[in-house]
């Protein structure tokens, strides 16, 4: 039996989508030839390419709306360099809810002045900062939608009248948005999407070409712009995968469906982790991620205890991060709602046991 995989990333797949991937590793549309031997210039994997960055599209409500979907390397990290290079000409707006966003203004600084218009990092970054103002005269304001290691979402953003750009790895086509309002959505696919490797990039075309610096081609999105998502040889094997967790999404309903299902599973862990008085959630409740849920016991003796019932219980993953500690729940789209059962029955049975 496969375990309960609440890891944060590389994340949980679908089974189906697992299969078909490494069916196409041996033999890849019945050519007698594996994916990731083929020459990706030839028709079977441009149509592979342009069918996910299609159905990337269409799933966020973006389709001929002037955006281009694209499928780099680099991994959020490289765009947290790239957002800048080619969108900060002389001062951008950030919101410090993390270690990524913190690490997103670490590179930002290289090329202009930033404002930071708030941050959580006072009470370790447990919480979503509200009623910051955004100045009208930057270049753009990036946010991060979804903290991974800490477990807090952005239930709202603000309503801007600069680019808006977000980093959406950890929750990306998890939840319905107004994506129109977003001027750059980035999202590393090892976290909601596909196996580690490739990063989608969604840009609206005519936020680019106003910054005064040469930009080096590889840095440069209007590279990949122009050769369709191919300036360079793409991860083939990682974009086939995402391909096939974004057709799987539409399948079952798109956006509309799947958050009713991941907005199931937290409540079923959150409630829990109320109603029983040896577990103590970290974030405040109304920032709650539904993505990645965060918690403690309230007597550390029975850690040992704890960690021995849900590894006995065919549970992986569910270490906290090492800057939080405690235990950390990844909820992603293709987690069942029977795992998030399967570890509820196991806090309970502590709680018995206690």
């Amino acid at each position: 039996m496969k375990k309960h995989n609440f890891s944060a990333g590389p994340c949980i797949l679908p089974e189906e989508v697992l299969k078909k991937a490494s069916e196409a590793i041996i033999n890849f549309n019945n050519d007698d030839l594996s994916l990731i031997e083929i020459s990706h210039r030839s028709k079977p994997f441009v149509d592979v390419i342009e069918n996910a960055r299609s159905l990337a599209l269409e799933l966020l409500g973006l389709e001929n709306k002037g955006y281009t979907a694209l499928f780099l390397q680099g991994g959020a990290s490289a765009q947290f360099l790239m957002t800048a290079y080619n969108l900060l000409n002389k001062k951008a707006a950030y919101l410090n809810t993390g270690t990524w966003s913190s690490k997103a203004i670490t590179e930002a600084k290289l090329f202009g002045e930033l404002v930071e218009v708030a941050s959580s990092k006072d009470k370790n970054f447990n919480y979503i900062p509200k009623g910051y103002q955004v100045p009208s005269d930057v270049d753009y304001f990036h946010c991060t939608s979804n903290n991974t290691i800490y477990g807090t979402q952005m239930k709202n953003f603000p309503k801007v009248n600069v680019p808006l750009i977000c980093d959406m790895s950890s929750d990306i086509f998890s939840r319905q948005l107004d994506f129109s309002t977003f001027d750059l959505i980035y999202a590393g696919a090892q976290k909601n999407m596909g196996p580690a490797g490739t990063t989608l990039v969604v840009i609206k075309n005519d936020i680019l070409g106003k910054v005064e610096r040469v930009i080096p081609s590889m840095l440069n999105y209007q590279s990949f712009i122009d050769k369709d998502s191919m300036f360079n040889t793409p991860p083939v094997f990682a974009v086939y995968t995402s391909m096939l967790t974004l057709k799987w999404l539409k399948d079952l309903g798109g956006i509309k469906f799947i958050e009713k299902v991941n907005e199931q599973k937290s409540a079923l862990l959150y409630n829990e982790i109320d109603r029983n008085s040896l577990f103590k959630g970290v974030v405040v409740k109304e920032d709650r991620s539904h993505m990645n849920a965060t918690f403690n016991l309230t007597d550390t003796n029975l850690k040992d205890k704890f960690n021995t019932m849900w590894k006995e219980a065919n549970i992986n993953g569910l270490d906290g991060h090492r800057s939080v500690g405690g235990y950390r729940a990844s909820m992603y789209n293709a987690l069942p709602l029977y795992s998030v059962q399967a570890l509820v029955d196991v806090m309970q049975e502590l709680e018995r046991k206690a």
